[in-house]
């Protein structure tokens, strides 16, 4: 054999196993993909609802990315929302204090990526620090799908904060009782009409209180929460805010299409109805409950159709109970109204009722349409429920800078402090 083929043969075998290395990566060709974990840090303390995100890569282009997995402490591979912007929502109620891992990886349809693993520290509060038994939960969905063209913006978040931040400062409510379910869990630049930018545990925000998106799976695991451990207490008091879409038929003026139908709200990935809702408060024993939705045609959960007439008895939502306040935005057959920036109409004046003390004496009028108090009368420099109620309705109907909003005719269903016609007319002063 000349000398220029015991070369050519000595070359090939030295540099094959080099080449068949590269031409045969993973036994496919493929390159795997990669994946990282953001939030949260490794070593860090975390409570309550963890929104963990991070990101993923593929060498091979970003759109072979087909799902991303995150397991915890050694438990089933969950599929997280997202492939290169990628969140999964982790409620650690159920959970024993201590470390804990957390393992995320990426699938791009042919090969996994390397795992990327944090260990944290569980560490959820007491179910109530101080002698107060108050929870609060505010939810929101406002700003889905990418392509829908009536956003709400952030002005829901931005009330619910400014709800919270006074219950906590002037209620004794305690921060580890208080959560905030707002979208994806997301904020979103351009006042929420835009792409996401953080977390909503990312942002600076006043009040170490519970964050997560406003997801069936999230508004259910919280109001569970809040259900067993309020019911621990016979002076619990529980608040519960809704506020998004309404379901009904805008071009419908005269009943919005929900004669016959129950009444139900937007959540970020799916509608939950009056009896739905109804179904998850069934257990809640609490003697002092406040509950409001405020989205359109929002009325049934009430109980209410408009000017306070009730539902029908085989359409009622069973969330008004013996202890509890039931307040819509608007009736059945009404839409509502809501700025991008301060939230929902009735809401927002709800709010300031309460908040200035304008609502002081305010009572029922002609079907509960609201009346102001006469030379003085029934003022007690305290603002109930009730009263901040009639305060919205009556704002609503005279104000005539709300001239274009006086139709939405909210409605309550107040049975606090009992149920019947012979209850006491008590009014519901929240933190008292």
């Amino acid at each position: 054999m000349d000398k220029k083929a015991i070369a050519f043969i000595l070359f090939v075998l030295v540099t094959l196993p080099l080449f068949s290395g590269c031409l045969e990566e993973n036994g496919n060709g493929n390159e795997i993909p990669m994946v990282d974990i953001n939030y949260p840090s490794n070593g860090i303390t975390v409570s309550g609802l963890v929104k963990i995100h991070g990101v993923a890569s593929d060498p091979d282009g970003d759109k072979t990315l087909e799902r991303v997995e995150v397991m915890i402490d050694d438990d089933e591979w969950n599929v997280a929302e997202g492939t290169a912007n990628w969140s999964f929502d982790w409620v650690t109620y159920p959970v024993k204090d201590g470390p804990l891992n957390i393992c995320v990886r990426v699938w791009d349809g042919i090969d996994y990526s390397d795992f990327d693993e944090i260990t944290v520290i569980v560490s959820n509060p007491e179910t109530a620090e101080s002698d107060s038994h108050k929870w609060a939960v505010f939810v929101a969905a406002a700003n889905y799908p990418a392509d829908n063209e009536t956003k709400l913006g952030n002005g829901g978040l931005n009330l619910a904060e400014d709800m919270a931040a006074y219950f906590i400062e002037n209620y004794d409510y305690s921060t580890s009782n208080v959560f905030i379910l707002f979208d994806d869990g997301w904020i979103r630049d351009d006042n929420g009409y835009g792409g996401r930018v953080e977390t909503l545990e990312q942002r600076s925000h006043e009040y170490d209180i519970t964050y997560g998106g406003a997801t069936r799976e999230n508004v259910e695991m919280i109001i569970h929460h809040v259900i067993e451990a309020s019911n621990s207490f016979i002076d619990s008091e529980v608040f519960i805010w809704f506020f998004g879409h309404g379901y009904g038929n805008e071009n419908d003026e005269f009943t919005g299409g929900k004669i016959l139908e129950s009444s139900a709200i937007f959540l970020w990935d799916e509608m939950i109805s009056d009896r739905e809702l109804g179904e998850l408060l069934y257990d809640l024993r609490s003697e002092k409950a406040c509950v409001i939705v405020d989205a359109c045609f929002s009325g049934g959960f009430a109980d209410k159709v408009i000017y306070n007439f009730p539902t029908f008895f085989l359409m009622r939502s069973d969330i008004p109970n013996s202890g509890r306040i039931v307040i819509s935005g608007c009736s059945k057959f009404r839409t509502g109204y809501a700025s991008t920036t301060r939230g929902p109409l009735f809401s927002m004046i709800w709010f300031d009722g309460i908040r200035t003390g304008d609502a002081d004496g305010f009572k029922s009028g002609f079907l509960d349409a609201g009346k102001p108090p006469s030379f003085g009368f029934n003022k007690d420099e305290k603002v109930t429920v009730e009263e901040a109620f009639y305060y919205a309705s009556y704002m609503l109907r005279t104000d005539r800078n709300l001239d274009d909003y006086k139709k939405m005719e909210p409605q309550i269903n107040d049975q606090y402090p009992g149920r019947g016609t012979l209850r006491s007319k008590k009014g519901m002063l929240l933190g008292d």
